[in-house]
């Protein structure tokens, strides 16, 4: 006696049958597509690749609503996986993603913040100036404004001598690799404590930028009491360029987000803070590469770099370098940033 199959069984086989050389011929092209020979495809199979992916699709729901058998249903929804991805997902490699981030996507978000960017530069510098003055002026406010691990022993207590030797790199010509990586872990923190608070109405932003400048202006009101402020000028600006601009940049971010939380306009609050965050979220990813070479020219270049005149040249380079990067007029294709 011959065994006859299950009526459900001999539907899907049917079901198949009927449609399988579409299937087959969608995997076919998944396949040569996956392997990095999109670009080998011809017009006609790019052309169908969507008529297939929507039969594939058509099929699937068929396959669900009739109950078919389970490893049919699962090859579908694979298929249609697949095909979704190559239809309407970008097809962009790694290198074209990079390429577009740095000439174009990262400089117009920068550029996009130019008022936050203003604003966060102006709350730096306002702590900056009110530190100097008071540790001028009383030289034990220093301990409120500059952290003792950040300070290493370059505080009101040390000599002139000591911190003249600090600034030629003689104390510190080993262990430059551990010393970069902690000064980048704090102002990496830094920087991103100011871009994620932003979310909290810009105050705790602008209170982190206004504390950032004050331990700035409190290590140089000290030094210059001692006649070194020009000396502390070239060793803190050659990798205080990139280093405090990515601060400034990572607070105008913050900047960004919080007042688009605050004041939406006629857009709801979610989607103002949406919108906000697609410019800051750009910008910081910048901030980071930024902050990866400033911690580089701090742990080394400055250490290695003993002249101040040539510490004042490589801070005027890389000024020079990062105006340009992000200001210098560009052709008006290159403003068709993902940030709108």
């Amino acid at each position: 006696m011959t065994d006859v199959p299950p009526s459900g069984l001999l539907k899907s086989q049917r079901f198949r049958q009927a449609r399988e050389d579409d299937w087959r011929r969608l995997e076919r092209l998944m396949d040569k597509a996956e392997k990095g020979s999109a670009s080998k495809l011809t017009d006609a199979e790019i052309l169908a690749v969507p008529v297939l992916y929507r039969s594939t699709l058509s099929a699937l729901s068929v396959a669900r609503e009739t109950s078919l058998d389970q490893g049919l249903i699962d090859y579908l929804e694979t298929l249609s996986a697949r095909a979704y991805f190559f239809v309407y997902g970008s097809r962009a490699t790694i290198q074209d993603r990079l390429v577009a981030f740095f000439r174009t996507d990262w400089p117009a978000a920068v550029r996009g913040l130019w008022r936050e960017t203003l604003v966060s530069t102006a709350l730096m510098l306002l702590g900056a100036l009110v530190a100097g003055w008071l540790v001028m002026h009383e030289p034990e406010w220093f301990y409120a404004f500059v952290p003792t691990d950040l300070s290493g022993g370059r505080d009101p207590a040390a000599s002139t001598e000591t911190l003249r030797a600090t600034l030629d790199g003689a104390d510190g010509a080993q262990g430059l690799s551990a010393f970069a990586a902690y000064l980048f872990t704090h102002n990496a923190q830094v920087a991103l404590l100011a871009f994620a608070l932003g979310f909290a109405l810009c105050l705790p932003t602008g209170l982190l930028i206004l504390y950032n400048g004050a331990t700035l202006g409190a290590f140089f009101a000290l030094f210059a009491s001692r006649g070194l402020g020009f000396e502390l000028g070239g060793w803190l600006l050659i990798h205080g360029v990139t280093e405090l601009f990515a601060v400034i940049l990572a607070g105008a971010a913050g900047l960004k987000i919080g007042w688009a939380v605050a004041f939406p306009g006629q857009k709801r609050r979610l989607d103002a803070a949406v919108e906000a965050g697609r410019t800051a979220g750009i910008a910081m990813g910048g901030v980071v590469v930024m902050l990866m070479f400033a911690g580089l020219l701090e742990g080394f270049g400055r250490q290695l770099i003993v002249d101040t005149g040539l510490r004042y040249a490589v801070a005027a380079a890389t000024a020079v370098i990062w105006g340009l990067y992000f200001y210098a007029p560009r052709p008006a294709v290159a403003e068709s940033i993902h940030v709108r």
